[in-house]
């Protein structure tokens, strides 16, 4: 079975709500395991454009806020529902979504 890596990024008081969502979706099975992740704490950056309607800054200002990274495998089947249970679930308009496919190595 082909398996895929799924990054994303969200404000830190959002992450295990969308964590739980990600599992609740299929994403994070690894084996005899569910809701498995990795995360990381960094500062997110942007600079809403005009016509943007940011949860977190004002249009045309830069913005930073505090987010960790959340890395989740899933099955290729189920990395669309993975991704649609992300954006359901995020606060932001735009959230920063990668998926990446992955190697077996077993």
């Amino acid at each position: 079975m082909k398996r895929v890596m799924v990054v994303v990024n969200v404000p830190e008081n959002e992450a295990d709500s969308l964590r739980q969502a990600i599992g609740t979706a299929g994403g994070g099975r690894i084996g005899n395991y569910s809701f498995c992740s990795f995360s990381i704490k960094g500062t997110g950056r942007f600079l809403p454009n005009e016509g943007a309607h940011p949860t977190i800054g004002t249009v045309g200002e830069l913005e930073s806020v505090n987010e960790e990274r959340i890395e989740i495998e899933c099955d290729e089947a189920d990395v669309l529902s993975v991704i649609k249970a992300i954006r359901e679930a995020h606060s932001y308009e735009e959230p920063a979504i990668a998926a990446y496919p992955l190697l077996d190595i077993t």
